[in-house]
């Protein structure tokens, strides 16, 4: 089983949780115990069952802490953080995401703020082709259905004012297997390719974010080099610290993860990989700066004053993750493991269903709830997770997925239709007390006689 404790587990310690005096150099020779886990995340509020971790990530409080000691660097004396400082230690931070997904070389990554900004980037340089004629108008941008917002609106800001068109590839879910999700996207890719058109782009999730599950990336990656698609963009915002991540392996042209989700650094810090071609020199951040045209990862590096404290903590989180026994591997694993067993707890109880097979889940699994809590659309699902938070301090994403025919979904021990999904994450802070306290708010939902059109109806 994965890292899954009571909160009861935890020794009685004498400090407050809120005053933790964690050593600034700890010795990294000794695994984190329980108790150090505690007072590192000791900062989340009291009493929150907080299973979404996907949402917005977690730093522990040693990392907190680095981040105001660079802070102070640079209040203290400005110029020289900025002129002799700076510089030299985003490159040794580029330096080791460089190892860590396995890039051929520094040069093919850049730090930029967030998955949204990568995708500007990308997206921009898209946009450019089409407006300046090398890309023609109507050819397409192929994306999954489930795509984060924030990069439906890129395509729209950079691609479609620009001539592109957009195919939409809708993914089954509930989905049972890779082969479900390959086969869909080779029907997109087909649909792209209509009438003489060719696809131009490829965007695809390594983990969808809602509903989450893993995308078989490295297949779908070498379809599109098939089929003759010019460039493939991984949006990976959930994935390193969550699923081990090989850009060579992957083959794709773009790649970009969050590190303030699952890898613990202080928001906002993302990694973008470009894989060196002779289209490289074309990328540019889209807030533009003293060192535009010295090539991405330089402009990336300096968009003017501001605070760049997150993108300087890569090395101070690596030594964090190795105070864990197997390091960042080992945490997956665990955090894998021990989402998978409450996801089955949950459904269990409730009597419905995970909604893809375990193995195609990452740190996060997405559970039925009971079809008569009535998630019956979008709004019902953001309602719940409202009064989930309000009511029971239960902080838990729901999702509304629709039927695709009236009389054809999976269905729960009361033999009602299954349309709302939890998505729960696992980190290494959570415990079963926080699941169970889950479980309990929807029991206490059903005893109750709750469905979710009582609170539409407080809103008229």
């Amino acid at each position: 089983m994965g890292e899954i404790r009571n909160h009861g587990d935890h020794p009685e310690e004498e400090e407050d949780d809120h005053h933790i005096n964690l050593p600034k150099k700890p010795k990294l020779s000794s695994f984190l115990t329980q108790s150090q886990i505690h007072h590192e995340f000791a900062h989340h509020q009291l009493g929150v069952a907080r299973i979404n971790n996907g949402s917005f990530g977690s730093c522990p409080a040693s990392i907190i802490a680095a981040q105001k000691r660079w802070q102070l660097k640079f209040l203290q004396q400005p110029d020289d953080f900025f002129f002799n400082q700076l510089p030299a230690q985003i490159l040794r931070s580029r330096t080791l995401i460089k190892d860590l997904i396995n890039a051929d070389d520094v040069s093919e990554v850049s730090i930029v703020d967030n998955a949204t900004t990568a995708a500007a980037i990308v997206l921009q340089h898209v946009g450019w082709a089409f407006a300046e004629g090398r890309f023609n108008k109507g050819d397409a941008v192929v994306m999954l259905h489930c795509a984060f917002q924030a990069v439906k609106k890129s395509i729209e800001a950079y691609v479609t004012r620009a001539g592109g068109s957009v195919i939409v590839v809708h993914l089954p879910f509930p989905v049972n297997s890779n082969e479900e999700i390959i086969s869909e996207f080779k029907l997109g890719l087909a649909k792209g390719k209509l009438n003489g058109r060719k696809v131009r782009l490829a965007i695809i999730d390594h983990i969808t974010s809602m509903p989450s599950v893993i995308i078989p990336v490295r297949e779908l990656v070498q379809i599109c080099r098939e089929e003759g698609v010019n460039q493939v963009f991984v949006d990976a915002a959930h994935s390193v610290g969550s699923i081990p991540v090989d850009v060579k392996n992957i083959g794709a042209d773009f790649y970009v993860s969050n590190l303030h989700k699952w890898f613990f650094c202080p928001p906002s810090v993302a990694l973008l990989y470009c894989r060196k071609s002779s289209l490289s020199s074309d990328l540019h951040h889209p807030v533009v700066s003293h060192e535009y045209g010295n090539g991405l990862a330089i402009e990336s590096a300096w968009i003017g004053t501001r605070d760049y404290s997150s993108q300087l903590l890569v090395p101070e989180v690596i030594d964090f993750v190795n105070r864990f026994e197997g390091g960042i591997h080992g945490i997956m694993s665990k955090n894998h493991e021990a989402v998978i067993e409450m996801a089955k707890m949950l459904a269990k109880s409730w009597g419905t269903n995970l909604g893809s097979p375990p193995e195609m889940c990452p740190s996060m699994a997405m559970v039925g709830l009971p079809s008569s809590l009535g998630v019956l659309s979008d709004n019902d699902a953001l309602n719940l997770r409202n009064h989930l938070r309000e009511k029971f301090s239960v902080e838990v994403p729901i999702h509304y997925q629709p039927l695709k025919d009236a009389e054809v979904g999976p269905r729960d021990e009361r033999c009602g239709f299954i349309t709302g999904y939890a998505r729960i994450s696992h980190q290494v802070y959570n415990t079963i007390d926080d699941y169970l306290k889950f479980r309990d708010a929807v029991s206490k939902l059903l005893q109750d006689g709750f469905s979710c059109r009582m609170l539409a109806s407080r809103e008229q």
